[in-house]
């Protein structure tokens, strides 16, 4: 079975600045889930915006049997699912409900059908009472969770997440975790929360100034990689 997500000789270059990803390698099979481990500048962001076809690179990315290449990139967008360090960036609508359920309206769904499954993803992360809210009344974790459902509701192959612990309370991180750990997509997940890692995840990458360093099981420990 081909990988979920493919990464071959990937770089990528920002204007004056030291390359960003120096030749990277990287493989996520279906049902995976890989912590992109790292300091900050290590190239986390910058993997998962290229693997989401965001920004410029060099090097072969390929999204199930399609490869990623700047005429692909809008359509194979529809088989991911994102989320960004900032989740407020990626609100658009002024009600909770219309903008989870906007994936499915644009690739066709009916209004009623595309909201009865947005309720659905906002109930399975215990946000339904958000759902006639703003999202810009809602707090950072409330945001996340509308910004996931917005995720997830498309059923992607693929889950692109940064930082998606970060500011979280431990009782709302553990949900988060075990949520994803229920998912059937394959999850990339860019993150410095080892202990946020080892809840979800059953493979670490690390990167280390845009280099991957090392590749390994959760399980088998990350306390050596770097002291937190």
């Amino acid at each position: 079975m081909s990988p979920v997500l493919k990464i071959e000789q990937l770089h990528v270059d920002y204007s004056g600045a030291v390359e960003a990803l120096g030749g990277i390698d990287l493989e996520v099979g279906a049902g995976q889930r890989v912590a992109l481990l790292g300091l900050n500048g290590s190239g986390k962001t910058s993997l998962l915006l290229a693997a989401a076809g965001l920004i410029p690179h060099r090097g072969s990315i390929q999204i199930g049997s399609k490869p990623l290449t700047p005429a692909s990139a809008s359509q194979i967008r529809r088989d991911i699912g994102v989320v960004f360090s900032v989740p407020e960036d990626q609100l658009l609508f002024p009600q909770v409900l219309e903008d989870v359920a906007f994936g499915l309206v644009s690739r066709g769904a009916a209004i009623p059908d595309a909201k009865q499954e947005a309720a659905h993803a906002l109930e399975r992360l215990d946000a339904l009472e958000l759902a006639s809210r703003s999202p810009y009344e809602l707090s950072h974790g409330e945001r996340l969770r509308v910004a996931l459902a917005g995720a997830i509701v498309t059923e992607p192959a693929l889950l692109l997440l940064d930082e998606p612990a970060a500011g979280l309370d431990p009782p709302t991180k553990r949900r988060l975790a075990g949520l994803l750990t229920t998912l059937p997509s394959a999850i990339l997940i860019a993150t410095h929360d080892l202990e946020f890692a080892r809840l979800c995840c059953h493979e670490f990458v690390l990167l280390e100034r845009g280099q991957l360093r090392e590749r390994g099981l959760v399980a088998d420990g990350l306390d050596s990689l770097w002291s937190e």
